[in-house]
Parts: structure tokens; C-alpha cells; sequence
């Protein structure tokens, strides 16, 4: 499977920058490292997967000297290699949901607001089946198939050195479907026990809450272990999802997180407001 759509126009982006850094026609660069320049444009412009061999030979001819930059880089191409459990579903998930797949399978941290519904990587299966059931506006595999997927994605939260998982969610989510305890039971109980593993943080957003950046809608930061200029912010839309990949704009929305967890209930008053709206429905 070729590296992510994302992570390979980010590999692009910055090769060509650190080109243009050096005032190195693309030309010249192309027959100093023993590759065609319609290859080095491929690359570029991230219409084909690097090899780790033409990258390092790419970064020496650019004198970059910055090991952990490089490491990032290297990381990012050795992504193509990967085969992940995803491939069985490439027919029923499109392309913004495989690139969100790959990408959080690398994170080391995933950061979240969710206005309106339970974040995937919490949900139980009935609870996704449900929403997948209304939501789903294209066709292409079925609602089990699309509820499997989110069930395998969960993995990540509690493999070996899991994704550490920071989510805000409104209170309006805890009651969406409060008339179907049979679903909503489950889910705020999961909810609970996630709550209790080291690497997940949940926060509950009161309905009486201040103004604040969550109100322009939901988003995810995926954070990487190399560099954070090499993080990416996720926010789903009705048919694709749509990712900011610029630094300065992550930085915003990094910025835009902790106002959020700043006008959240803390940690344990967020446990305690999941705990009694569970007993309420049961």
C-alpha cells in the first residue's frame, strides 16, 4: 500500500522546500542524485511513494543536517511499506478514511473535539451502527462493514505503546439518543472504562459553556513522535474529510484545543457528569 495521501504531499512539500531553500534547480537536483526529473517532479508533487534510498540521497545533496528532521522524513517513507488490516476494506472506505486510518496507526497522539456525537475510537458497536446507519451518504460496502472498520481502529488506543487520546466532548452527545438506553447504556459505560486506561483524557463540554473555539465544529489534531511541524489536523465533511497540513495553520488549531480543555469540565468532574448521566438512563 503507497503511503497516505497526506503523508506523501507533506514528504513533497518539504522536499521541494528545502530545494528552493538552496536555490537548486529541480534540473540539476534530479542529475545530482541519479534520478529522471520527471521522477523528482512524481515526488514532489506526491503522484508517486519515495524510496527511502532517493530521499536520503535528496537531503544529503541538500545539506540537511538536522537528524531529527531527517528522521521524520524517513518515517514518513517508510510508510509505503506498510500493509495495514485496512486494505480488506479499500472498497468500502474512501480515501479521506484511509488516510485518517494510516495516520492515527502512526500518531502518537490524537486530539479531539466532538460537538455532536461519541468519537469513533470510543464507540460501541450498536452506538456506531446507529449513527452509521443515518449518516452514511455514499454507497460502497455495508453498514456492518463500515461498523467493523471502526471497531478495528480502536486497537490503537490500547496496543503496545498506545496513542495517547485527549477528547472533548459537548454534553449534547451524551443525550442524542437518550431515548434508546439499550445503546446509550453501553456507550456511556465504555465510555467509563476508557476513561481509566492512562493514555485517554475525556472531557465533557457543558452545555452552558462560554463562547469557544469548538463552536465553529469538530476536528481532530494527530500528533507525531518526530517533529510537530510535521502534525495534522483532520475535520470530516459530509462526503470527504478535509486536512489542514501547514504548520502555522496546526498551530492554530493547537492553540484552538486548549482553549477548549481550558473551558471544559476537568477531568474527574467530566467522570462524575458521565457516571450520573449513565445512572439517569439506567
Amino acid at each position: 500500500m503507497a503511503v497516505s495521501t497526506v503523508r506523501r504531499r507533506r514528504l513533497g512539500e518539504e522536499l521541494r522546500r528545502l530545494r528552493e531553500q538552496k536555490k537548486i534547480a529541480a534540473d540539476t537536483a534530479a542529475e545530482a542524485t541519479g534520478m529522471s526529473l520527471a521522477k523528482l517532479n512524481r515526488i514532489e508533487n506526491a503522484r508517486t511513494a519515495a524510496k527511502i534510498e532517493d530521499v536520503n540521497k535528496l537531503l544529503d545533496h541538500y545539506g540537511c543536517d538536522d537528524g531529527e528532521f531527517r528522521a521524520g522524513l524517513i518515517a514518513i517513507t517508510k510508510d509505503g511499506s506498510k500493509r495495514g488490516w485496512w486494505l480488506s476494506y479499500r472498497d468500502v472506505i474512501n480515501a479521506s478514511a484511509t488516510d485518517l486510518i494510516t495516520l492515527e496507526t502512526d500518531a502518537s497522539t490524537f486530539k479531539t473535539y466532538e460537538p455532536a456525537f461519541i468519537p469513533g475510537l470510543f464507540q460501541t458497536a450498536e452506538y456506531a451502527r446507529l449513527v452509521i446507519d443515518r449518516l452514511r451518504t455514499m454507497q460502497g460496502g455495508t453498514v456492518d462493514d463500515l461498523v467493523q472498520v471502526r471497531m478495528a481502529r480502536q486497537s490503537i488506543l490500547t496496543r503496545p505503546n498506545p496513542v495517547e487520546v485527549w477528547a472533548v466532548i459537548h454534553e449534547a452527545a451524551l443525550r442524542v439518543i437518550s431515548n434508546r438506553p439499550d445503546i446509550m447504556g453501553p456507550q456511556l459505560d465504555k465510555l467509563l472504562t476508557l476513561s481509566r486506561l492512562a493514555n485517554v483524557n475525556i472531557q465533557i463540554m457543558p452545555a452552558g459553556a462560554a463562547i469557544h473555539p469548538g463552536m465553529s465544529g469538530a476536528f481532530a489534531l494527530l500528533g507525531f513522535p518526530q517533529r510537530k511541524d510535521l502534525d495534522v489536523v483532520f475535520i470530516e465533511g459530509v462526503l470527504n474529510g478535509f486536512w489542514v497540513e501547514d504548520p502555522t495553520d496546526v498551530e492554530l488549531y493547537r492553540a484552538k484545543f486548549q482553549e477548549i480543555t481550558a473551558e471544559a469540565l476537568s477531568v474527574d468532574s467530566s467522570l462524575d457528569f458521565i457516571t450520573a448521566q449513565r445512572d439517569k438512563i439506567k
